[in-house]
């Protein structure tokens, strides 16, 4: 009888044992990971040359955009990553490593449209923190859009503008 008892203790313990044991799936992974990063922004045309986005605004397909990393104590480039934009005028690009010591920014490098290839000033570039040390959950950072600025501003805009000055008359 006692042996009978001794098997079933083993066996009543064994079954306990797996029962509070973690799912294989919940281990956790001790091993150091790589990490990276997608930058991702939208790059869009300045139809009414105005400086900001206005409805008249367009997105640009197949536009060249550049991460940059740079040290923050010496300036140098430490390291670059370029992407272009899709259809939709958005770019991710993948950026390898932390980069919690450097200063990184998008920045605009060229428009397929030529009738929209200037740089609209202070909207060529878009600062990004490349660090898992902020908070944020995601391995995705958002950048500020960037805008090129159309040759011409297009004959509605005057329009647009007008709204945008009786809005302003309104507050």
């Amino acid at each position: 009888m006692a042996p009978l008892c001794v098997s079933l203790l083993a066996v009543a313990l064994c079954a306990l044992t797996l029962l509070a044991a973690p799912p294989a799936s919940a281990s956790r992974d001790l091993r150091p990971r790589r990490a990276g990063f997608v930058v991702r922004g939208r790059v869009w045309c300045d139809n009414c040359r105005t400086g900001f986005e206005t409805p008249a605004s367009t997105y640009i397909a197949g536009a060249k955009v550049r991460v940059d990393c740079k040290s923050k104590t010496t300036g140098a480039n430490t390291c670059s990553f370029e992407g272009h934009t899709d259809r939709t005028g958005t770019y991710n690009i993948l950026v390898a490593d932390e980069h919690e010591h450097e200063l990184c920014e998008s920045i605009l490098v060229s428009s397929p449209d030529k009738g929209c290839s200037n740089v609209v000033v202070g909207r060529e570039r878009a600062p990004v923190f490349l660090t898992s040390n902020n908070g944020v959950a995601s391995n995705i950072r958002l950048a500020n859009a960037l805008g090129f600025e159309k040759d011409v501003a297009l004959p509605r805009c005057a329009q647009i503008l007008k709204m945008y000055q009786d809005e302003n008359d309104r507050v």
